[in-house]
């Protein structure tokens, strides 16, 4: 239901839209949906913990630019499956800072010309050869819009050292909020007639000059509308709606919300709310 919400908003935005569903390979040159991304698997060896530290790497043709965890008003989320993946435990993806994008009024958030994804690998042995394969799933778009599925398939190198492209997208990572000076964070909740609205007011240092910030649930059957954000003084205050996809009534856990917080100079990723 979501992705078909949300590719009506890229139709609305795109009158040209295209939606095909082409297949791609890893390590292989461009070819189907592969014309317009290709993605890798790099190795990073391992961690002093034991993991595997590795990235899946899209290389996006000029002009064109795939999205955010959270893609804003009318991206397309990615999503994956590491099925067919031999000795993968959990596995951890670190999301580096995105852009943002304003099309035709809509606001979008992902990456434009390369996203290195960092994936921290626990094996479920240790100690055992891992087999990373699977599938991703992405959006991407330019005057069309283009969703399609990534496969790869690669056997982790336990002896490859630091990677120098997987070390530069962990240092874009968000700040956390102890990082980034957050004093505190507290959520106003009130019903609405379709949902629940959110108003947060976060104590912090400015992110550098017009600050967006998106609110993410923790539940992907709840869809958040509309975030408004102002700034006075050192408080920053985002809202916006929350409603169900079912369009029923839904309980919100506010040490579940996640509020990142995007500025000129850098990002912030803040977990959680109190009452207030």
């Amino acid at each position: 239901m979501r992705m078909i919400t949300r590719l009506a908003l890229c139709a609305a935005l795109l009158p040209a839209l295209v939606l095909t569903a082409l297949p791609a390979r890893a390590d292989t040159r461009f070819g189907g949906v592969g014309d317009l991304v290709r993605i890798d698997v790099l190795d990073g060896g391992m961690t002093p913990r034991g993991t595997y530290q590795t990235a899946l790497r899209l290389t996006l043709k000029d002009g064109w630019k795939t999205y955010w965890r959270a893609p804003g008003d009318a991206g397309i989320p990615p999503s994956f499956s590491w099925r067919g993946s031999r000795n993968v435990g959990d596995v951890a993806i670190t999301w580096p800072a995105p852009q943002v994008f304003d099309s035709g009024g809509l606001r979008t958030i992902g990456y434009q010309r390369e996203l290195v994804l960092p994936v921290e690998i626990t094996p479920s042995r240790a100690g055992q050869p891992v087999r990373l394969r699977g599938v991703m799933e992405v959006g991407v778009c330019s005057d069309i819009c283009v969703p399609g599925t990534l496969k790869f398939d690669h056997d982790l190198d336990a002896a490859a050292g630091s990677n120098p492209a997987i070390v530069a997208a962990l240092a874009q990572r968000p700040y956390s909020a102890q990082e980034a000076g957050v004093r505190a964070a507290t959520c106003r909740l009130s019903p609405t007639a379709d949902g629940i609205r959110v108003e947060a007011r976060i104590r912090m240092p400015s992110a550098g000059g017009r600050e967006l910030a998106v609110i993410e649930p923790g539940d992907p059957s709840i869809w958040v509308s509309g975030i408004d954000v102002t700034r006075s003084g050192d408080t920053l205050t985002a809202s916006g709606e929350l409603i169900s996809e079912t369009g029923s009534s839904f309980a919100l856990d506010r040490s579940q919300l996640r509020f990142t917080v995007l500025g000129n100079r850098h990002a912030v990723d803040i977990l959680g709310c109190t009452p207030g």
